[in-house]
């Protein structure tokens, strides 16, 4: 099968953020083939200039053509490093995501929607992930190892398994003050808790957890309790995202068959994931009528609603003819209608927009001093 054939080296080039899509288990460091740089090119004709957040010692990054039909006013906030899952505060003006510049494994960050104020609020403990704030500007949720090891966790050896991604069983989820302080656990077990984020209305969390053997998402209230189980068919479903009106859930999924099956499930008893192709789905807040929105044979994930509640944007690799050039997409929740929103040669993903649908946030690859390098973005959404 091509997807499975060809996504391991796809991965390594493209996804320069490891882990899971959505919110993310992590980056993690690759084997020596992710090192390849992608395609020099001139700038097109018809680019446009960010117009603020660089410093002047940096290289202006642009919007392709193809984009402007839905993107202005191109920001760029971060400029090193691996930085990525960048998600919105409720007010649209502050962004938290993960970062490991300069760190051994990734922290938590936050920083104005202007790329003003940027300061760690993790406390370099352990590896941390998938960070959201709370809806009404209390705090903030992540998740952390530091309870297990305060060291940063071992990668998987690559020379033994291939390209394999990590699923740290210390990984907790927490939530803290929204300085960093007073981190109290929402989670307690010897599983995999991650992937948190919240309703609309800051109710409950949904997040993707190992605690019964496999992959699944579940649900909890917003101080832990009540926790219910969302899917239960072996695979990988993670990246969770409410809709709008916390009715929804829109996730990936991968359900493997065959000797298929047999190879995920001997990497999960060693706490591994071998991706392949992930197609996006939507079910009911309770875990009910479970429906694919893609089908396409090809790596989707980071899904995320378009405030009016009937759209999806997302990332895939599905025009990329050798999978390696993962853009973003929107397509409407019962699959029509689809969408490409940027045309970037290596990697844009994780998407996020504000509640009032007039910004978007993405990681990407493009103007990068690297190429491994993936910098956290702001553009103005145009419908």
């Amino acid at each position: 099968m091509k997807w499975m054939q060809t996504l391991s080296s796809v991965l390594l080039l493209g996804w320069a953020v490891l882990g899971f899509g959505g919110c993310q288990s992590g980056q993690e460091e690759s084997t020596d083939d992710a090192k390849e740089a992608p395609k020099e090119s001139a700038a097109p004709e018809g680019t446009q200039d960010v117009v603020a957040g660089e410093p002047e010692t940096e290289p202006k990054a642009q919007l392709l053509p193809g984009e402007a039909r839905h993107l202005s006013n191109l920001r760029q906030l971060t400029f090193a490093g691996e930085n990525a899952e960048a998600y919105f505060s409720a007010d649209g003006k502050h962004i938290i995501f993960q970062s490991a510049d300069g760190l051994p494994c990734d922290q938590i960050f936050i920083v104005g929607v202007d790329g003003q104020g940027r300061r760690q609020i993790s406390d370099g403990a352990g590896k941390t992930t998938c960070s959201y704030f709370l809806p009404d500007g209390s705090g903030v949720t992540y998740s952390t190892t530091r309870f297990a090891d305060e060291a940063c966790p071992p990668r998987p050896d690559y020379r033994r398994f291939g390209y394999v991604w990590p699923i740290y069983p210390g990984f907790e989820i927490v939530q803290a003050d929204p300085d960093g302080s007073n981190v109290r656990r929402l989670t307690e077990n010897d599983a995999y808790d991650a992937e948190a984020t919240l309703s609309h209305d800051g109710e409950r969390i949904v997040f993707t957890s190992n605690r019964d053997g496999d992959l699944d998402i579940y649900s909890m209230k917003s101080d832990g309790t009540d926790v219910l189980r969302l899917t239960e068919t072996i695979g990988n479903d993670g990246g969770p995202f409410y809709s709008p009106d916390g009715t929804k859930i829109v996730f990936r999924a991968r359900h493997p068959e065959g000797e298929e099956l047999e190879e995920y499930l001997e990497f999960a008893k060693q706490n591994l994931y071998r991706p392949t192709s992930l197609e996006i789905y939507v079910m009911d807040a309770d875990g009910s009528n479970k429906r694919p929105v893609t089908s396409n044979g090809a790596a989707n994930f980071a899904p995320f609603w378009h405030p009016d509640g009937e759209r999806i944007i997302f990332c895939s690799n599905m025009h990329a003819p050798d999978g390696r050039d993962f853009d973003l997409y929107l397509i409407h929740e019962d699959g029509s209608g689809l969408e490409r929103i940027t045309t970037n040669e290596t990697f844009d993903g994780f998407p996020m927009f504000n509640r009032e649908g007039t910004m978007l946030v993405f990681a990407s690859n493009r103007n990068n001093r690297t190429p491994r390098d993936t910098n956290v973005f702001v553009a103005d959404w145009v419908d």
